[in-house]
């Protein structure tokens, strides 16, 4: 490991500017003598990328245009750090040499393939890109116990599922209990329809990245997160449960064969399961949000109301089917949230575009990523054309 102490675990991050990356250097900046950053990967926020690699001096950097890559490098390039853009360069920061642990936190499906090339080379990964799992689930963990690699969960539920299991033996499980905000709109506006992009953005909460919050006021989030669990537990769809807890207090919970349920509690602040993936498979003390037990007033739960928000069946109904559904379903949503985030469809129109474009779909049962890939282009084309169809229409 660089800086002469092989202690120190070099951590590659894709998606640093967003919002789990820059949570994640937070905790780095917690622990120097643990971590060091040896490889970003972000978007098009060079400003935020430009101070991050002034800070960490990260060995190899990528971005997503060819002319944000040449500024850098005109910046940082002479002191040998290599900047790289594109795809290409996405999967570099992610296979770096010196990187034991690769967190990826990029959105939606751009997360796969440089997950999957870190797997090739024996990283272990930090999962915050539920769609990752979500869109190839049998390949990815197929893949992972190939190589030897761990996957480490990131997203709070199924860090906390993760926790719960932490000693426990094959056969003892009965089911796992993922818990759900229920976002914004869990009992207001009755209608709807009257939705606008602020509202959906203001999580009660959470506070997330801008796709990730609309899924949240939807419910799509936490169908992604049955699909995913499925993948990260190896439990069939009935033994997933999703109960929504307004509080965010209980993070999730898992209950035994006999009974028994046991929960992981915490502050809603997703640098506690960050640190943890990252420190895996020890604890490290710090200084992060601890509960306060004596202001915690009341701690609830009910059911989701499916038919408010639709979308969780949907998820259900698309991971049972298999194949291509799931990442169909995916790509679809990503499409529907981003037109609605940009105001040219409106809130329940994200159901309607999901909906039509899966039932169009011909599943393909047993997919190679090269199916997956495919699926998912087909699926952002339908997609687009029905939300263009629909523009207007509130």
């Amino acid at each position: 490991m660089r800086r002469g102490c092989s202690r120190i675990k070099g951590v590659s991050i894709l998606g640093s500017t967003g919002s789990i990356g820059r949570q994640a250097l937070e905790v780095i900046d917690l622990f120097p003598d643990q971590f060091a950053v040896v490889g970003l990967a972000a978007g098009r926020n060079i400003e935020v990328l430009r101070e991050q690699i002034k800070k960490y001096r990260p060995l190899l950097v990528s971005v997503y245009s060819r002319d944000d890559a040449r500024v850098l490098s005109e910046e940082f390039g002479r002191e040998g750090r290599r900047i790289l853009w594109g795809p290409e360069g996405l999967a570099a920061v992610a296979t770096c040499p010196e990187a034991g642990t690769v967190l990826t936190a990029v959105t939606g499906i751009a997360g796969l393939v440089p997950t999957m090339a870190a797997i090739r080379a024996g990283k272990d990964i930090a999962l915050a890109n539920k769609e990752t799992l979500v869109a190839a689930g049998p390949l990815v963990t197929g893949l992972a116990a190939k190589h030897g690699a761990k996957i480490l969960p990131v997203d709070s539920e199924h860090s906390a599922v993760w926790q719960c299991l932490r000693g426990s033996r094959a056969g003892e499980v009965g089911s796992i209990i993922l818990t759900a905000s229920g976002g914004p709109f869990r009992k207001e506006p009755e209608d709807l329809g009257r939705v606008t992009v602020s509202m959906a953005l203001d999580h009660p909460n959470w506070n997330m990245g801008k796709k990730i919050t609309v899924d949240s006021a939807t419910l799509m989030n936490k169908g992604l997160e049955v699909i995913e669990a499925r993948w990260l537990f190896g439990l069939d769809y009935d033994r997933i449960k999703v109960v929504v807890h307004p509080q965010s207090i209980i993070h999730s919970m898992v209950e035994f064969v006999d009974g028994s349920v046991v929960a992981q509690l915490g502050p809603p602040d997703m640098r506690l399961p960050i640190q943890y993936a990252l420190s895996y498979p020890t604890r490290l003390p710090g200084n992060l949000p601890r509960l306060d037990w004596f202001s915690l007033k009341e701690l609830t739960f009910e059911p989701p109301d499916t038919g408010r928000f639709p979308l969780l069946d949907l998820a259900y109904r698309a991971g049972r089917r298999g194949g291509t559904a799931p990442a169909v379903m995916n790509a679809a949503n990503e499409v529907a949230v981003e037109s609605f985030l940009a105001g040219r469809i409106s809130f329940l129109s994200i159901n309607r575009v999901v909906e039509e474009v899966l039932s169009g779909h011909r599943v393909v049962d047993r997919p190679e990523l090269e199916d997956i890939l495919e699926a998912d282009r087909q699926a952002r084309e339908s997609a687009r054309q029905l939300a263009e169809k629909l523009t207007g229409r509130w």
